[in-house]
């Protein structure tokens, strides 16, 4: 299975809505240039900043089509899956190879306590469903309320020849330094999922970064990218500290909204999230968004 095209800034593509909380479909493809005009190496339709928990199947079907249309092939589309039961992440995974998804990401199942051995067999179980289709896995704690463990991933890398990488989001650079050291002999692909830790990851052995700033500020993220793999990490890391700063700013907002606010704020004219979410509101929160784009030449 070739999973060289697996690497760099990935997005987690924004969902853009209309006013009936329909995808709009125009905006979308928009947003789909815009991020690939901007340097990203791939798609991720309908992960957390995609308000996946919020769409129905159908829809889901829907966006990816259009995605996988409008990206024609410039850069791979993966789709996320963050459905609980087996069934159904079989289900969309299924959906997701037979309309062109190039790869697929799975969130560990929110709510439950699994055991290892329940997220061993419901990892594997949806891979099998979809042999020939990579498989990342998606280690996201503070989501779901639990980690995935080293020696979990580990097993999976080995035993399953289509789960080939994981997007870590845990925040914790030893946790993701250890996915990373645990299976780098089966050329396993490690993702940052910190847009503020890209660089850090990346000087751990990290292939790249599934990256929520992408959506709105494409050229900061992936300069950081661009100059680490050109051997520049002195420049790589200034890079990492100028988009910092900005990415900050988003964390007292209610989540993911504040994704769609910095993107309007750009001029994305991106539209609203999903109720029950709503857009944030003038003060303290916003104006340190504001502030904090300004500072970085973005508005």
């Amino acid at each position: 299975m070739n999973t060289d095209f697996i690497k760099g800034v990935i997005v987690p593509i924004i969902t853009p809505i209309d006013k009936e909380e329909s995808i709009n479909e125009a905006k979308l493809r928009e947003q789909v240039d815009y991020v690939i005009e901007g340097g990203v190496l791939g798609i991720l339709a309908f992960g957390s900043n995609g308000e996946f928990y919020v769409i129905e199947d159908d829809e889901m079907e829907r966006g990816l089509k259009i995605m996988v249309d409008q990206a024609a092939g410039r850069v791979p589309v993966y789709f996320g899956i963050g459905a609980i039961s087996t069934k159904k992440c079989c289900r969309l995974a299924q959906m997701a190879a037979a309309n062109g998804a190039s790869g697929i990401s799975i969130l560990q199942p929110m709510f439950l306590k699994p055991t290892e051995d329940e997220l061993y067999l419901h990892f594997k179980t949806i891979a099998e469903s979809v042999k020939d289709t990579p498989i990342l896995l998606y280690n996201n704690p503070g989501r779901v309320g639990y980690t995935m463990s080293a020696g979990l991933v580990e097993n999976l890398a080995v035993n399953v020849p289509n789960i080939i990488g994981m997007k870590d989001t845990s925040g914790d650079i030893t946790q993701t330094a250890e996915f990373i050291r645990r299976t780098r002999h089966v050329e396993f692909k490690v993702f940052g999922g910190k847009d503020t830790l890209l660089y850090a990851s990346m000087c751990h052995g990290a292939v790249g970064g599934v990256c929520t700033a992408a959506n709105f500020m494409p050229e900061l993220i992936t300069d950081i990218y661009n100059k680490y793999i050109a051997g520049d990490l002195e420049a790589s890391l200034e890079a990492q500290f100028k988009l910092n700063p900005v990415r900050l700013s988003m964390d007292a907002a209610s989540f993911p909204v504040a994704a769609k606010d910095m993107a309007n704020l750009r001029g994305r004219n991106i539209g609203e999230p999903y109720t029950p979410n709503l857009a944030t509101k003038a003060g303290p929160v916003l104006d340190k968004i504001k502030t904090e784009m300004q500072r970085a030449g973005l508005i």
